[in-house]
C-alpha cells in the first residue's frame, strides 16, 4: 500500500521547483494533492498531468498570497474539491535581491505578505479543516541562519519561519499534529535566477561538501518522508538540507 494512501495533501507554490517535485511525490505516495500557483497557470497544469499521467490524482487551486485574505480564498476554493486535509506544505515563496541599503517597502510588504502571512493565516484557516495527526512542512531556508548580505528581507522572512515551526509544534502537538521546516541551501530553481550565470552556479556548488547544488528532488524527499508516517516522533524541527550540513559557512544561501 502507498504510505500516503487516503490523505489529502495542499502543496503551495506547485507549478514549479520545489513545489512540482513535491506535488509529484505525494502523489505518487499516494496523496491526492490540490496544486496551489499564483499566476503561471499553464505551468500549474502541467504540474496536474504529470501527476495523472502516473496515475496520482490532483487539482488545481489559484490564490495570490500577496492579496489581503488570501488564505481564506484558497481554502475557500479548497472546500470545493475536498472535505479535509492531512498535509500542509507551505513551499510558495519569492525572493528580492538588494543589500540594506536598498530595500523599499513595497518590496518588503511583499515578501512578508507571501513568506510569512500566507503560510501563518493558511495554517490557521486550516486548523479546522486538518486532520489530527497530520502534518504541517513550512519551507525555510539555510539563509536564515547564514550572513546574506544580498537577501537580507528574505532571510528574515525565513527566521520567522523558524519560530513559527517551533512554537505551532508546541501547539498542536495534543492533536499529535507535528510542524517542522525544511531548510535547504543552494538550489537549482528558477528563485536562484543567478544560477544563469555559469560562474555563479559554479562557485554555490564549490560551497559544499558534494561539489553540486541541490535539485528539487533533493528538497522535496525530504518534505514526502516528514509528510509520512515514518517522521511521526519528529516534531518541531527546522531539517537542514543544505546536503553538507554547513549552516554557518557559506556566505549566502537560497
Amino acid at each position: 500500500m502507498s504510505a500516503l494512501a487516503g490523505k489529502t495533501a495542499l502543496v503551495t507554490g506547485a507549478s514549479r521547483g520545489i513545489g512540482r517535485y513535491t506535488a509529484q511525490r505525494l502523489a505518487r505516495d499516494g496523496a491526492r494533492v490540490a496544486v496551489h500557483y499564483g499566476a503561471n497557470e499553464q505551468a500549474a497544469k502541467d504540474t496536474v498531468a504529470s501527476i495523472e499521467a502516473e496515475g496520482g490524482s490532483a487539482f488545481l487551486l489559484r490564490a495570490d498570497l500577496a492579496a489581503p485574505h488570501a488564505a481564506e480564498a484558497l481554502w475557500a476554493e479548497f472546500d470545493k474539491h475536498a472535505d479535509g486535509v492531512d498535509i500542509l506544505v507551505n513551499n510558495a515563496g519569492v525572493v528580492v535581491y538588494g543589500r540594506v541599503n536598498e530595500v523599499v517597502e513595497e518590496d518588503f510588504d511583499r515578501l512578508f505578505a507571501v513568506n510569512v502571512k500566507a503560510p501563518l493565516f493558511l495554517i490557521q484557516h486550516g486548523l479546522r479543516r486538518l486532520r489530527d495527526g497530520g502534518r504541517i512542512i513550512n519551507l525555510s531556508s539555510a539563509g536564515a541562519y547564514l550572513a546574506s548580505p544580498m537577501a537580507t528581507m528574505y532571510t528574515m522572512t525565513k527566521g520567522a519561519i523558524n519560530t513559527l515551526t517551533l512554537t505551532l509544534a508546541w501547539e498542536l502537538g495534543d492533536r499529535e499534529i507535528t510542524v517542522n521546516a525544511v531548510a535547504p541551501g543552494f538550489t537549482d530553481t528558477d528563485m536562484n535566477s543567478w544560477f544563469a550565470d555559469p560562474a555563479a552556479k559554479a562557485w554555490a556548488a564549490s560551497q559544499g561538501v558534494r561539489g553540486r547544488v541541490g535539485r528539487p528532488d533533493d528538497i522535496g524527499d525530504i518534505v514526502a518522508f516528514l509528510a509520512s508516517d515514518d517522521a511521526r516522533w519528529i516534531n518541531g524541527q527546522v531539517i537542514d538540507a543544505t546536503g553538507s550540513g554547513a549552516l554557518g559557512v557559506t556566505p549566502m544561501a537560497g
